[in-house]
């Protein structure tokens, strides 16, 4: 934000709580108020997060109504995940040309108006184009809701906080799944959007009351970074999500779709190394720490998005679950998650555990529950779902929590 008169955002026609003075050791941005604060921040990643786990046990309801098939009606995840991919990398630079306070205020606000387009598209058309409008204003919320915990705690307060919010926003994970399923139960996948609308007014208010200000920073935009970025992203996920229908490499397609993510992305290395003003500081890939957790967050990532996908639908198809009974079935994960977060910050803390090792061994659980879930058969009972996944949540607390942290 720029700088203006004291206690008056621009651009966002607030008057947000005038933050009190920093001092030597202390907050970035010290605030009054600073626990609601903090819930309302909470509220609007956990309001994403939601979303994500939610809408992923009415994809079999949807694709009735939307006159989609098996296939297609995976565009409403994918659609959504490739939005948010795209633009996470430039919130940095939204950020510092809009201000992060009014970017914060217009995501949430676009969140919402996305939500309730979701809610109410007639066609798979119209869902895919809204999902992709959902996706780019979801992919601000998560990065300044942390950007934001990290300002207004003292340095030695931030780990504490962040571990406060990490378990907080889990329960996204453990209640997305059941509220999702009793929504579609009892009255009609639509509401999976529309329950957002209540949780965005709430946020928008807390936030447009009490987040503070920064000042303006004018930096050139990386357009030719930003755009290999994209392409090779788009590419990539087409390939993935078309590959099965296309026959893989028997298919020109997917060959083409393959070739172009390879050198957009290839292309993209090149520049992000020999740029001038390149999307990303190189100074960062020079810090062993954020690239390691850049890595372990994207396997997290890949066995995350994974299983999220893939068991709502084959529960309900393949094991003849009701949509409220898959939801029930997926809480453990979340239940695990928020367990070993909860355990392992406090033994991090306390320096009993080590980080690395915190990782190590939760990968390992993880892995564990993937070799577990690969034993299933279409002739068993409901243990081995509960087992296997809340054991997989357990695994990714333990990552979780020290690369957020």
């Amino acid at each position: 934000m720029a700088t203006a008169a004291p206690g008056r955002a621009r651009g966002a026609g607030a008057t947000p709580v005038a933050p009190p003075a920093p001092h030597p050791g202390g907050a970035a941005l010290p605030v009054r108020y600073k626990g609601l604060l903090t819930l309302g921040v909470m509220m609007a990643t956990l309001m994403q997060i939601l979303d994500t786990t939610i809408a992923n046990v009415a994809i079999p309801h949807m694709q009735s109504q939307l006159g989609a098939t098996r296939d297609t009606i995976n565009w409403v995840l994918t659609s959504y995940i490739v939005a948010s991919a795209i633009a996470i990398p430039i919130t940095g630079w939204l950020s510092d040309r809009v201000g992060s306070r009014n970017l914060f205020l217009i995501s949430t606000v676009g969140f919402v108006v996305a939500s309730a387009l979701c809610g109410a598209a007639q066609t798979l058309e119209e869902m895919v184009a809204f999902r992709v409008l959902q996706g780019i204003t979801a992919a601000f919320l998560n990065p300044l809701s942390q950007t934001v915990m990290l300002d207004i705690n003292a340095p030695k307060d931030q780990p504490k906080a962040m571990a406060i919010w990490g378990m907080g926003i889990m329960i996204g994970p453990i209640m997305g799944p059941l509220i999702g399923g009793y929504l579609t139960d009892n009255f009609d996948w639509r509401w999976v959007f529309f329950v957002n609308l209540p949780v965005g007014v709430v946020t928008f208010v807390i936030l447009w009351g009490l987040l503070p200000s920064k000042p303006i920073r004018k930096r050139p935009f990386d357009v030719l970074g930003f755009s290999l970025l994209a392409i090779g992203i788009a590419s990539l996920q087409l390939m993935l999500d078309r590959g099965q229908e296309q026959d893989w490499f028997s298919s020109t397609e997917i060959w083409i779709e393959m070739l172009a993510a390879a050198i957009a992305l290839w292309m993209f290395t090149v520049h992000l190394f020999t740029a001038k003003h390149p999307m990303f500081e190189r100074a960062l890939w020079g810090h062993r720490n954020l690239v390691t957790a850049i890595f372990f967050m994207l396997v997290i990532g890949l066995v995350m998005m994974a299983t999220m996908a893939l068991l709502p639908p084959m529960l309900q198809t393949l094991y003849g679950y009701s949509v409220f009974d898959a939801g029930l079935l997926l809480m453990p994960r979340g239940v695990g998650v928020l367990i070993t977060m909860a355990f392992g910050s406090q033994l991090i803390a306390r320096g009993w555990l080590d980080p690395r090792w915190s990782v190590g061994i939760g990968l390992t659980i993880a892995a564990g529950s993937l070799w577990e879930m690969s034993q299933w058969t279409l002739v068993m009972g409901s243990t081995p779902f509960i087992v296997s996944g809340f054991v997989q949540g357990l695994g990714l607390g333990l990552v979780f929590m020290p690369l957020n942290g």
